[in-house]
């Protein structure tokens, strides 16, 4: 679903996606941030403030509704 929503989102929404089985980074950053299960969607905003972290698949139309509302 998140590839599908990237095209729509481009030029206002920046996604990455790590996997903390194999990634380094994607670990630390899971420990970092206190993330416990998979997956936990972080939004973040232009600030770098943290907006919402939501652990568990998200409905795409929950999905849309916290990328609508990142500042």
């Amino acid at each position: 679903m998140v590839d599908r929503l990237k095209p729509e989102y481009e030029g206002k929404v920046e996604f990455r996606l790590y996997n903390v089985d194999t990634s380094t980074e994607g670990q630390e950053l899971a420990n970092k941030l206190g993330a416990k299960y998979v997956p936990t969607f972080v939004f973040v905003n232009a600030d770098g403030s943290v907006a919402l972290m939501e652990a568990g698949a998200l409905p795409e139309d929950r999905l849309r509704k916290e990328l609508d509302a990142l500042k």
